[in-house]
């Protein structure tokens, strides 16, 4: 077992070299690359770049050698005119690097368009030889991907269905009758909406459209839409959305922002500081090599749940209302484990 896994670590960082190699030789265009320049960039001998040369060409890489008459020394370049039938213009590594991306569409598992996008990879790839998918598809061993929890189950027919008529509304300016089923209220009700984007996040598609009766722009989930009807009538936008979908929410909300101010335990300040939570985030040193994070954004459920995945190593300094809100939350949580017999909380959070 041990030895298959040490045989399996050795093939993927023979593969991210020799990946490192093709692209390395084709940034380096009519200049081309020498077998000592590789050697030093991927810190390996001239023979083991000779080998990797010798296994890009078997995998169908058009590559070749040249000595160059000013100094005799051996450069190697890439024969771009295989890929002349491929009027988009794409270098090589471009076009190896659309193919591998292939992968990543697991993360949008339940994406509408899905469909559309394998589509377009397959007229993409079609310029590659058998050859060179075969090597390219070792790369998703060596770097993996997952979808984010909360995604969609499954793509419907009639998921399909809605988008396609909710897209024709926004292209079209076309006001829309939607029968839309609340989560929050439990109920079914029909909304008369200017719908103004699609946005996809966290796994699904929402529409972002105005709505006459409360004079102001509201999220609906697509996959709680039971029916898309298109009026003759059209509508003239009088809001306009941000560039970015939801861009003052960590999730899906579109409320208003406010400044929260977070206290975190030196345990997890260099998890927090190696990313960004937000684009408004200020990281400053804290109590006992804690540090304090401060955020602009909406106070919604997708902030709330954030900050309780933290558990006992977050405190929030402010606004008040939410320290209170966590806190309950804390509490309700707190007094379902305290009465196992009971086996869930006494009542849902607000």
């Amino acid at each position: 077992m041990l030895a298959n896994a040490e045989s399996h670590a050795m093939r993927n960082a023979e593969v991210i070299r020799q990946w490192t190699v093709l692209r390395e030789i084709e940034a380096a265009r009519g200049a081309g690359a020498t077998i000592d320049g590789l050697a030093a960039l991927v810190n390996v001998s001239t023979r083991t770049i000779r080998r990797d040369l010798q296994a890009l060409e078997e995998a169908g890489f058009p590559l070749f050698d040249e000595r160059s008459a000013d100094d005799g020394t051996t450069r190697w370049r890439i024969d771009r005119q295989i890929f002349k039938d491929l009027s988009v213009g794409l270098t090589l590594s471009e076009l190896c690097a659309l193919y591998f991306s292939r992968a990543l569409l697991t993360t949008l598992t339940g994406a509408p368009f899905r469909g559309d996008l394998e589509r377009a990879f397959d007229k993409l790839t079609s310029a590659l030889t058998p050859h060179m998918r075969r090597f390219l598809d070792q790369l998703p061993d060596v770097i993996a991907t997952k979808a984010g929890p909360g995604g969609a189950a499954s793509e419907s027919p009639l998921s399909e269905q809605i988008v396609a008529r909710l897209l024709d509304a926004r292209l079209h300016r076309r006001q829309t009758m939607l029968v839309y089923h609340s989560r929050s209220s439990d109920r079914t009700k029909d909304y008369l909406v200017h719908p103004y984007r699609l946005a996809y996040a966290q796994g699904g598609m929402y529409l972002l459209a105005y709505v006459p009766e409360y004079q102001e722009v509201r999220t609906f989930a697509v996959e709680r839409v039971r029916s898309v009807s298109l009026l003759d009538e059209r509508f003239v936008p009088i809001e306009e959305l941000p560039a970015q979908a939801f861009p003052h929410s960590l999730g899906v909300h579109s409320g208003p922002p406010e400044r929260i101010e977070l206290e975190f335990h030196s345990s997890v300040a260099d998890y927090l500081r190696a990313r960004e939570w937000h684009p408004s985030q200020a990281i400053s040193e804290g109590r006992d090599g804690g540090i304090l994070l401060k955020l602009d954004v909406c106070r919604d459920r997708s902030l709330t749940s954030w900050i309780l995945s933290f558990g006992p190593l977050v405190h929030v300094v402010s606004p008040e209302p939410l320290a209170r809100a966590i806190a309950a939350e804390l509490e309700r949580a707190s007094a379902a484990y305290a009465n196992p017999a009971g086996g869930r909380p006494d009542q849902a959070p607000a």
